[in-house]
């Protein structure tokens, strides 16, 4: 058998040995947009995933092929680029998808996210799936919102960061013939205090919200051990976690 933690990697008893070993599903979702002049517009979606992947290979727990399409509306068509998806379509295909992880045995299943407003439908279709199916168990987590060091790493030089120097230091890291470092451009977070969320368009003119100019693979490694650690950490207490007993 494969040591390969992904679904798509595994035969249909290799699926059946890991749902009757307590394996944990892992749905990473990410988006395909504009990432500035100097990022791939796949960079949600590999982050999420490439985290997925390292942390499961460590628990034994699987993941499925990831949904490469979000809600990126607030990008609007300015840029080339954005593919994105309304959030009922992403909510509806979380539900569809979380359907077949239940009826292929899995009670558990973590949705690891990459990109920020994916959360609205995510969590709409987690509402949806424990009411119809009450012995399933979900999680929606961000990348960035995998721990509070976490949160503030990726922040640092942008609250609404896009495109900055965390994630630009991720690629650099984990696949730099993504990155164009001779495009790379720095843009001020111009939503700090705020009342109101706006389109991107409205904020930035470039695609880019933060410092890219000072990321480093150096720093990417750094980051992304820490985003590894934390998944590992969430999914074993996911795997180990009983029911609430009254």
């Amino acid at each position: 058998m494969t040591n390969d933690p992904r679904w798509a990697s595994r035969t249909l008893e290799e699926i059946q040995g890991a749902v009757g070993a307590g394996a944990v599903a892992v749905l990473p979702v990410g988006a395909t947009e504009q990432h500035g002049p100097h990022l791939a517009t796949g960079a949600d979606t590999f982050f999420a995933e490439r985290v997925a992947v390292d942390a499961a290979a460590q628990t034994g727990d699987l993941v499925l092929p990831p949904l490469a399409y979000g809600c990126s509306l607030g990008h609007t068509a300015r840029w080339p680029g954005t593919i994105s998806l309304h959030p009922q379509t992403l909510g509806a295909a979380v539900v569809e998808i979380g359907r077949w992880v239940h009826a292929s045995g899995m009670r558990k299943l973590v949705i690891i996210n990459g990109h920020a407003t994916n959360g609205p439908p995510c969590l709409s279709a987690i509402l949806e799936l424990r009411h119809e199916l009450p012995d399933f168990r979900l999680r929606f987590v961000s990348l960035f919102d995998l721990s509070p060091t976490i949160a503030a790493r990726y922040a640092e030089d942008a609250p609404d960061f896009h495109a900055n120097e965390a994630e630009t230091s991720l690629m650099l890291h984990l696949k730099p013939n993504h990155v164009r470092p001779d495009r790379i451009v720095d843009e001020p977070d111009r939503t700090v205090g705020l009342v109101f969320q706006y389109p991107v368009p409205a904020t930035t003119r470039s695609g880019v919200v933060g410092t890219p100019s000072k990321a480093s693979a150096a720093r990417g490694e750094e980051l992304h051990a820490g985003l590894v650690e934390a998944f590992v950490d969430l999914l074993t207490k996911a795997r180990a976690e009983k029911d609430p007993t009254l």
